[in-house]
């Protein structure tokens, strides 16, 4: 019995000692140099200026209130996490999100959000109040107008949590009530954001020259890491800290609504900000400085952004299927598959040539499968 137990010990042990013999770090310095521009996460707090209300408890608290709320739907039968369902990382799991009608669009993760530039799919915002106040008034969403919109919020049970945050409701015009609200939902989805997961772990302990630590990280994400490094060319796009490099691309996905109708993309969504009230540049914003207000006042709509979609975080993105601006991509795996043969002749014949077919391997596959995974294993 003795000798049986020490059998087994000891080949625990040799097993042990056999995967800490093998555990190693098989990135190049440049790999390791390019890993390193990925973080550190997560990133500071910082204050929206054009938002007066930004990082306040009691915006926070009345923002998360009104969200779960239908009272910011018109005949009260929805609310904002009807689809940014917090169990489905704050996106939608449905192909295209549902408002009065079916929409032309999967509704984008909410998680670091904060981080953007521009808000929405085609970036018909540059702050993320605005962007707020859109499925509010839209007819084929919650259908609200701003007199509808102050009336609710009279009648609601969050009234006095209004009126502590921004004074008497009765005093002040509609429109200034429905960005007071805005600016509320901004403040709380502010605080939505995806914990340091084991990918950071690998980039700080690389960061720290810490290579027994780094080694932790299976040699499978790691390959899949050089993958998406260097033959995958995937940091291009997906670059820094949360893998966005915050702008808008083709990614060959077809823009065809229906047969009679196009998803304009980035071009329409330049129009939309264009005539915006909201933006940092406008009499809205908070900013006495307008600080963010150059973006929009320099930006030129090209014929190129014709179909061309902002770039998603990949951080949390193992939890927000279905994937591209109208979810036509059920999976990871389906998207992997999409890189993998991309058609060309999808890709605009004016825009940037970037995307080449990966033409992966299975295991290549997998290994890129399982490094895209490592950034949404939050541990918080």
């Amino acid at each position: 019995m003795i000798k049986s137990v020490f059998g087994l010990l000891a080949l625990f042990l040799g097993a042990l000692w056999m995967s800490a013999a093998t555990a190693e770090v098989i990135l190049s310095d440049n790999e390791i140099a390019l890993t390193l521009s990925h973080g550190p996460w997560p990133p500071a707090f910082v204050a929206d200026p054009s938002n007066r209300v930004s990082g306040l408890p009691a915006a926070i608290k009345l923002g998360k209130g009104l969200f779960f709320n239908p009272v910011l739907s018109r005949d009260g039968s929805m609310s904002c996490s009807d689809c940014h369902d917090p169990s489905h990382g704050f996106a939608d799991p449905k192909a295209r999100s549902v408002g009065k009608v079916i929409l032309d669009r999967n509704a984008l993760s909410l998680t670091n959000v904060r981080g953007h530039r521009w808000f929405g799919w085609a970036g018909g915002n540059d702050n993320l109040w605005a962007q707020s106040l859109v499925p509010i008034l839209n007819p084929d969403e919650m259908n609200h107008d701003d007199e509808s919109l102050k009336t609710a919020i009279a009648k609601s049970t969050w009234i006095q949590d209004y009126e502590a945050l921004f004074g008497p409701l009765s005093e002040q015009a509609a429109t200034d009530v429905s960005v007071n609200i805005a600016k509320s939902l901004a403040a709380y989805q502010e605080t939505l954001e995806t914990g340091p997961t084991s990918f950071d772990r690998f980039r700080n302990a690389m960061e720290r020259g810490d290579i027994a630590a780094a080694a932790h990280y299976p040699l499978a994400a790691q390959r899949g890491l050089q993958i998406f490094l260097g033959r995958g060319n995937c940091a291009f796009c997906h670059s820094g800290p949360a893998f966005t490099n915050r702008e808008f691309h083709d990614a060959g996905v077809p823009y065809f609504i229906n047969q009679t109708r196009v998803d304009t993309g980035r071009y329409g969504g330049l129009e939309a900000l264009f005539a915006s009230p909201f933006t940092l540049a406008g009499s809205y914003s908070d900013d006495r400085e307008k600080s963010g207000a150059w973006a929009v006042r320099q930006v030129q709509p090209l014929h190129s952004d014709f179909g061309t979609f902002r770039v998603p975080s990949l951080r949390g993105t193992a939890r927000t299927a279905p994937y591209m601006h109208n979810g036509s991509l059920a999976d990871l795996q389906a998207v992997v598959d999409h890189y993998n043969t991309i058609d060309l002749e999808r890709l605009h014949t004016d825009g940037e040539a970037i995307l080449t077919p990966l033409a992966l391997s299975k295991r290549e596959s997998s290994d890129l499968l399982k490094f895209l995974r490592t950034l949404s294993d939050d541990e918080g």
